[in-house]
């Protein structure tokens, strides 16, 4: 791989940019006139385009792993451009514009081979600094199609809670009732994306549009594969979601880190990190309207205090709800979070924003109620 061309010396571009990560969008700004708003271009296939390329100046833009020409490389690197050239020999594409879907995922094995190609030097030193450099440019990407993604949604209540929760247990449904109770009301249901917990709230907001038994019938054909490990649960999943088709929007944000757990299928869209500390602080960050805490072990209890941090120092700008669902789980002595949490709070403002709850409905009552502060 070569260094970046063209680089200024002051390693500046101007602030306002606008991002083109479609050949559509591409197109658009070649039959517009042309602008001084600083241009950064995405992870495209510009080969066909080198005549229309060729035939206007490039000030102020930036080529991101796009596909050039060699005569197109020359003209828009003379003319003022950056180019990041492509990395070679990756599983993934760093420069991605868009989000992940689960079929994207699935396809070729493709979520399989970018764990595995990371877990290379999961044991043994840091990886080779391109690898390393390539991973960051991905979670970057990825935090840019995801703000992208919520311009859409101004709603975010996250469910959290552990992985070990198995499809046969009542718990499992609970979550789902709650995930589905939510996204009926309007709110975009967020997890950590992989099975478990995670896996019962992208299920339940997936299924919001269909009548109240379809969920009962999904997880009677669900229970008959708890094992996450194996093909036949992924299988049996996927049923579920070709019985059910047209969804509710979910959003689910997992990591390569635990890449040995699987995506779930009920998700709409993905946001995949190889990055677990950014992946899980942005999670709870992006929830603008809440976090609920389903049973969970460590994961969980570290992720209700990353949030009460937030909360507590008002990190984002934006206190908001803290609800624990399964009164008898967190009222036990070794996890009594929301106890320690208010001992915590004191008078602070979100003192009054953290409830244990049971019912599915008051959940989504209590969120109504209170919606966030904005500092």
């Amino acid at each position: 791989m070569t260094s970046p061309k063209n680089v200024p010396s002051t390693h500046t571009l101007i602030p306002e940019c606008a991002e083109i990560t479609s050949i559509d969008a591409f197109d658009s700004v070649l039959v517009g006139p042309g602008s001084k708003r600083a241009l950064a271009i995405q992870g495209l296939d510009l080969c066909d385009r080198t005549e229309q390329l060729l035939d206007r100046v490039w000030p102020h833009t930036a080529f991101l792993g796009c596909l050039l020409t060699d005569d197109a490389e020359r003209h828009v690197v003379s003319t003022g451009a950056t180019v990041f050239p492509p990395f070679e020999n990756l599983p993934y594409n760093p420069y991605r514009g868009t989000l992940y879907t689960p079929d994207e995922l699935r396809a070729d094995d493709l979520d399989s081979r970018i764990y595995h190609h990371q877990a290379t030097w999961r044991e043994s030193p840091p990886p080779p600094i391109l690898e390393a450099l390539a991973q960051r440019i991905h979670d970057h990407a990825i935090d840019d199609a995801l703000q992208s993604y919520l311009s859409n949604h101004d709603k975010v209540v996250a469910i959290m809670g552990g992985h070990s929760l198995r499809r046969n247990e009542q718990t499992y449904r609970t979550v789902a009732v709650v995930a589905r109770a939510l996204a009926r009301t309007g709110h975009l249901v967020v997890t950590g994306g992989g099975p478990g917990a995670m896996e019962a709230g992208n299920l339940g907001a997936w299924l919001a549009p269909q009548p109240d038994d379809a969920l009962d019938a999904a997880i009677d054909s669900l229970r008959t594969e708890v094992d996450y490990k194996t093909q036949e649960y992924r299988d049996v999943g996927l049923d579920v979601v070709a019985a059910n088709p047209n969804g509710s929007p979910s959003l689910a944000i997992p990591t390569w880190f635990y890449g040995h757990e699987p995506t779930n299928d009920f998700a709409t869209d993905v946001a995949k990190y190889f990055s677990n500390s950014i992946r899980e602080d942005g999670l709870l960050a992006i929830a603008t309207h809440g976090v609920v805490y389903t049973p969970g072990a460590a994961g969980t209890v570290q992720e209700v205090f990353m949030d009460a941090t937030q909360n507590h120092y008002n990190v984002f700008g934006v206190i908001s709800p803290m609800v624990f669902v399964d009164s008898a789980y967190w009222a036990d002595d070794r996890l009594a979070a929301p106890l320690l949490l208010r001992q915590l709070a004191g008078e602070r403002p979100y003192a009054d924003m953290i409830a244990v709850l049971d019912n599915p409905e008051d959940v989504v009552e209590f969120i109504t109620q209170h919606p966030p502060i904005h500092n």
